[in-house]
């Protein structure tokens, strides 16, 4: 026991936030039936993304309603045919220097400010403090589960982090479509990026916040990996919003959501809203911030110059909303400031060929890569200085995460391993932690009670203990798992806590 994280029982434990966002997490209260999982084997490229057979193809840029139905269209089509909602999108079109802090015009974002999302009766899975004057917020909360996206498959499990047990699995699209990114939001509600065709699709997390759609009492949904649901189909996914990238290497994959704190005078807390980048072609990225509520289209922010065969490539947010963006070996880094939607360039002075990000709980960056000898770099805001820890035990490190305890965690491959560093000293602690018959760990985060999951691409995940190393869990019967985002909430947890 992590006594740290396990003072209080589950479904007590709180954590006090600048956006006045406390988790009371629930004990086992929701857990739904599950069926037996299956171990599926592929095979997997041993370096990049895995490039589908079929050609791209362009959707319809308007969101699909998934569960309160939709009369045009519906399943058969997975669009709804209704025209986008009439909110005019802002947008900010920069040319970049490539000069360190380069950044053009700023244009007012228009902020969302509806209440939160609706949350139906029953059994909650706690609430957040509110603001000195203010009720807490009553929506229900939970940081139980990983998500982890079934890429291949074109779907998403949902982990209950405590058990292991693997509680639903979801359609991320009308047709498999290269699932890879998932955010979890404040909570808990997930939303996982579609590389190709590209579009963005929202899924609740607790039945609160499903619909039911045919009135007849009981939420239609997922009870395993073994009951996958038609689209359109499954009550609990509640949106899906089509991208309009130009291929799979430039469909969405920088994924975040925003925090967001209860206003003092209304006592209102307003939805969450949502960030996606992707390439659109000849040199182009967007960054586009969708309504957590329905996924429409608020804000738009554009660098014009992105290098490299794919487009923005992973992103995380700090505490007021800024989203970091970084592509992939040498292609940029970039923050989209959340009230001016200014794009600014972050430059890495040295050679690197960069692959995952995040962000401590200090606002600062590390930035993990597949570069033999220097492989994770931390970027400090307040001396606008880099660091390269150097060689990280082998050829790369993939997903990255930073926990609580300021540990830095690393997934390993070339070899296999999980990779341990400092926050404070900004140096490997550990380059050769056991993950046992590993293949290709590529994703890493951590639990609401400060486990590290390690997503291995032979359709496993594992569980270690921070501690001790200890392998706690080993969740089989994934399919060609590739995620390596905020897939728990931990990430945004970590830079909104005080």
């Amino acid at each position: 026991m992590h006594a740290r994280f396990r003072a209080s029982a589950r479904g007590s434990l709180h954590f006090a936030t600048k956006i006045g966002v406390v988790a009371a997490m629930s004990s086992r209260r929701l857990a739904v039936r599950t069926l037996p999982l299956v171990a599926l084997l592929c095979a997997c490229p041993p370096a990049g993304e895995q490039e589908p057979d079929n050609e791209p193809t362009e959707g319809p840029d308007d969101v699909t309603t998934i569960a309160p139905g939709s009369t045009t269209g519906g399943p058969e089509t997975g669009q709804s045919g209704d025209p986008e909602p009439g909110t005019t999108a802002h947008t900010t079109t920069l040319e970049l220097t490539g000069q360190p802090g380069s950044s053009g015009g700023a244009t007012t974002t228009g902020a969302e400010t509806d209440t939160g999302e609706t949350s139906a009766t029953g059994e909650s899975s706690g609430t957040t403090d509110g603001v000195e004057g203010c009720e807490p917020d009553d929506e229900p909360v939970t940081f139980d589960y990983i998500w982890i996206a079934n890429t291949s498959q074109g779907t998403v499990s949902k982990i209950n982090t405590a058990t292991g047990v693997e509680e639903a699995r979801y359609r991320t699209a009308q047709v498999a479509a290269e699932p890879s990114r998932t955010s979890v939001n404040q909570y808990g509600d997930v939303a996982v990026s579609n590389r190709y065709p590209g579009s963005v699709t929202k899924i609740a997390a607790l039945p609160e916040r499903c619909v039911d759609v045919d009135r007849d009492g009981v939420i239609e949904t997922s009870t395993g990996p073994n009951d996958i649901r038609p689209w359109g189909e499954d009550e609990c996914v509640l949106w899906n919003r089509p991208i309009p990238s130009v291929s799979y290497t430039t469909g969405p994959r920088p994924t975040a959501w925003e925090a967001t704190k209860q206003d003092p005078e209304s006592c209102e807390t307003p939805t969450p809203r949502l960030w996606v980048g992707f390439g659109e072609g000849n040199g182009k990225a967007a960054f586009w911030r969708l309504r957590g509520d329905s996924g429409e289209k608020l804000d738009q922010a554009s660098y014009v110059g992105w290098s490299g065969e794919y487009g923005p490539y992973g992103g995380a947010v700090n505490g007021e909303g800024d989203l970091f963006a970084i592509g992939i070996a040498d292609a940029p880094i970039v923050r989209v400031d959340a009230e001016t939607l200014a794009v600014s360039e972050i430059m890495l002075p040295t050679a690197a060929s960069k692959y995952g990000v995040a962000l401590d709980k200090n606002g600062n960056l590390w930035i993990s890569g597949t570069l033999a000898g220097a492989n994770m770099f931390h970027h400090d805001f307040g001396t606008a200085s880099w660091t390269s820890l150097g060689s990280g035990g082998g050829n790369w490190i993939l997903g990255v995460a930073v926990d609580q305890e300021g540990r830095v965690w690393g997934a390993g491959s070339g070899p296999c391993r999980l990779v341990e560093a400092s926050v404070e000293d900004v140096a490997y602690t550990n380059t050769s932690i056991e993950l046992p018959s590993c293949s290709q760990p590529w994703g890493v985060s951590v639990d609401d009670d400060g486990y590290v999951w390690v997503v291995d691409k032979a359709n496993k995940a594992y569980k270690v203990d921070p501690d001790t190393y200890e392998i706690v869990t080993i969740v089989t019967g994934l399919v060609d798992p590739y995620t390596y985002s905020d897939m728990t909430g931990q990430g945004l947890k970590l830079v909104t806590i005080e």
